[in-house]
């Protein structure tokens, strides 16, 4: 008899649990992402749950959108992975940072990726997402 696989660790791919990593980022008392990285590990499991109030609240204001529509993709698509090519800055005491990454996702059952290059700034001590280049 097959045993069924059972997810460990974070969305985010870390081993730490949701409620240690990701978490604790996330919902109306998260605290602040100490790092670039940890808002972009936070802000793909936002993208993964459909936590839309907390995607917005991470964007930048003089880049966030008004809304998403993250409903709509709700069913549709399946976010399954999280790699972290590079990071440049983003760390306590930088004001910038950048973030590579690919986010693999099914849509229909048809594997696909998202690889983008992610700028942050970090104002009044919190990380916030600028904008992303695609490749």
């Amino acid at each position: 008899m097959a045993r069924k696989k059972t997810q460990t660790g974070c969305p985010c791919g870390l081993p730490a649990s949701f409620e240690a990593c990701c978490g604790r980022y996330l919902g109306p008392d998260a605290q602040p992402a100490p790092t670039a990285e940890r808002l972009m590990r936070s802000r793909y499991v936002a993208f993964a749950l459909g936590l839309e109030a907390d995607l917005l609240s991470s964007w930048h204001a003089s880049a966030r959108p008004a809304e998403l529509d993250l409903a709509a993709d709700a069913g549709v698509v399946k976010w399954v992975g999280l790699e972290i090519v590079a990071c440049r800055g983003g760390q306590e005491g930088d004001a910038e940072g950048e973030v590579e990454f690919v986010a693999r996702y099914k849509v229909g059952g048809k594997a696909e990726r998202l690889h983008e290059l992610s700028r942050f700034c970090r104002e009044d001590g919190r990380w916030y997402y600028l904008s992303g280049q695609l490749f």
